[in-house]
């Protein structure tokens, strides 16, 4: 099952879940909030639901699926979708599925003040995943609601009319003030603990921004006195002819034994120790290491920097001290909800600021973007995901300006999105949900804007 077939399956769901709640809770507003894991966080904007409560929620939701009602909408010609719920018409960004006897599987889980409505995840479209609850990911979400909420910002249209306003410069410097104050604390964190810590893992799902986040972490670092030493994992990837192959027979490059484990521990001990080795440099190219490598040696005042997927798994240094690492979760937890029922998708987010970097310094068409996103996704799943909860602190990468900022580059190469491609009907998606977001000029983005990793003119070589 592809990401969008999974989005469309969650959003009947949703249709449902808005009129169990409607006939159970009459007179409250149900808030539909933002994903979290293979879910999505919802609420009762001016109640705090009981275990009870939630079962009885489930309970009726499964009648609603197992009558296996049609699900009657209106396609818009704005390609936005009018579904009939009791008295109500709600507009969905997603078209639903035709009934509900097909949504076989999902569960509500208690979270206060709320609750989680779990869905399959793309790997596994039949069965729904073990529910760990995700208490840093969710304590990130909720930090970032409360900085809306005391901005009275909750909605897109609330950010809409600041630019229209002619006020976006102070949207954008409060944005990355906030960014800039989270970095540095993160920074403060790190120096405090300096006596143990000798190395940094920064990990996160694509397009969140980690190299930027990376450099400006080092920045703070040395502020604080300490000197950041990059340390690319990309490097210690075993040749060619011992990479482990996938069940197609390809290359698997995503995978954890892909690298050359042994080497990275042993290495990473020497240099804790004080010891001077020679790390390798690996040559893309032919597919192996380079001749010579890079000789290291880490001062008493130096600190590792690693980034890359695998930087928050365990098993990447099982025998390194937890003591001498302080792990860094990257992700972009986009919290503007269009409306109390229509959230804004984060992994769609990513997705954008994807197509418009990819477009911009790497040559690719928006086609391949879009066509490469479902195996990108999987290796997230598989490599990224399950150790997010590892981390010892969360950095949400989202600005509350940018798909505004992003808005024409991602609709310029969108459009070049034909009926014949297999993911036009994301392409059109996508485009109906930047279609909500004013444009906002970006000449006063700053340079050391995470965001100008995607729109270019970045100060950092990213």
């Amino acid at each position: 099952m592809s990401d969008y077939s999974i989005r469309k399956y969650r959003q009947t769901l949703i249709i449902g879940l808005i009129g169990v709640v409607k006939e159970l809770f009459p007179g409250e507003q149900l808030k539909i909030s933002h994903s979290i894991l293979d879910g999505v966080y919802c609420e009762l904007e001016n109640s705090v639901l009981s275990s009870r409560e939630i079962q009885t929620i489930e309970d009726h939701l499964k009648v609603w699926v197992e009558s296996d009602q049609t699900i009657s909408y209106q396609t818009c010609n704005d390609h936005l979708y009018h579904c009939q719920v009791d008295l109500d018409l709600i507009t969905t960004i997603y078209p639903p599925l035709e009934r509900s006897g097909s949504l076989k599987h999902f569960k509500l889980i208690h979270f206060l003040p709320g609750f989680i409505i779990l869905f399959p995840n793309v790997n596994h479209p039949e069965s729904l995943s073990p529910f760990v609850p995700p208490e840093k990911l969710s304590a990130t979400f909720s930090e970032t609601q409360r900085w809306l909420e005391n901005l009275h910002l909750s909605y897109v249209h609330d950010v809409n009319a600041i630019i229209s306003a002619k006020s976006s410069q102070d949207l954008i410097y409060l944005a990355e003030a906030l960014h800039e104050k989270t970095i540095s604390s993160i920074a403060d964190r790190i120096f405090r603990q300096r006596s143990k810590v000798r190395v940094i893992l920064i990990s996160g799902p694509t397009s969140s921004g980690k190299t930027t986040f990376a450099q400006r972490l080092s920045t703070q670092l040395r502020v604080n006195g300490l000197r950041p030493v990059a340390l690319s994992l990309d490097n210690y990837f075993l040749p060619r002819d011992k990479t482990p192959v996938d069940s197609n027979g390809q290359y698997d490059f995503e995978c954890l034994e892909a690298l050359d484990l042994p080497l990275l521990a042993d290495q990473l001990n020497a240099l804790i120790g004080g010891s001077e080795v020679e790390t390798p440099l690996f040559d893309f190219v032919c597919g192996g290491r380079c001749q010579t490598g890079r000789t290291m040696r880490l001062g008493s005042d130096e600190i590792l920097v690693i980034e890359g997927i695998h930087a928050l798994n365990p098993s990447l240094l099982p025998s390194l001290d937890r003591s001498q690492m302080f792990k860094i979760y990257v992700s972009a937890l986009f919290q503007l909800n269009i409306d109390a029922y229509t959230r804004v998708s984060t992994t769609e987010v990513r997705l954008i600021r994807r197509l418009v970097r990819d477009n911009q310094f790497r040559g690719t068409e928006p086609a391949r973007t879009l066509a490469q996103w479902d195996s990108v996704r999987r290796g997230e799943n598989n490599n990224i995901f399950p150790y997010q909860e590892e981390a010892d602190v969360m950095f949400n990468s989202s600005l509350l300006y940018e798909l505004n900022a992003l808005r024409p580059y991602a609709e310029h190469l969108l459009v070049s999105i034909t009926p014949e491609c297999p993911d036009y009907e994301m392409a059109v998606h996508l485009l109906t949900l930047l279609s909500f977001f004013e444009v906002l000029d970006i000449s006063t983005v700053p340079f050391n804007s995470i965001l100008r990793e995607f729109l270019g003119g970045s100060a950092y070589n990213v």
